[in-house]
């Protein structure tokens, strides 16, 4: 998820550097949006992943 969230950032990137306003900021929502849920599902791996096995 996190690759993913690199790819939609370059892309952002390359359609701001070209003029591309509108698919730009698109990208970079959508890259905001998959880092942060990538975020939250790493904290909530940390947390339940490392409990002991009874």
């Amino acid at each position: 998820m996190l690759r993913l969230s690199i790819s939609f950032l370059i892309i952002a990137i390359i359609a701001a550097i070209l003029g591309f306003g509108g698919i730009a900021g698109a990208a970079a929502g959508f890259a905001e949006i998959l880092f942060y849920l990538f975020l939250i599902l790493f904290v909530v791996s940390l947390i339940f992943g490392r409990r002991p096995r009874v």
